[in-house]
């Protein structure tokens, strides 16, 4: 009876192990040391207009919050290595 606590406890941490990612993007970015700095995205956006929050790497993308250039908060996902914006999948 001692390993259903076991089992039970494996399967969490499978189901739950990659729920670091969002799961609305992914960028296939390579190595870190080719990707632009984060500094550099929210340099570009700030001269949009646009209110940086956070930027923070998710599914191996920069995933940013903020105010886009109309006041709207925006959760948006850029590739880390071009700085284009990556379209999200469908939930």
């Amino acid at each position: 009876m001692r390993l259903l606590p076991l089992a039970l406890a494996a399967g969490l941490i499978g189901v739950f192990g990659s729920a670091g990612a969002t799961g609305l993007a992914t960028c296939d970015a390579g190595p870190k040391d080719g990707w632009q700095p984060q500094a550099r995205l929210e340099e570009s956006l700030k001269a949009k207009g646009w209110t940086v929050r956070k930027v923070k790497v998710d599914g191996g993308c920069y995933e940013v919050y903020a105010l886009d250039d109309k006041g709207q908060r925006v959760e948006v996902v850029f590739h880390p290595v071009t700085l284009e914006r990556v379209a999200a999948r469908p939930k």
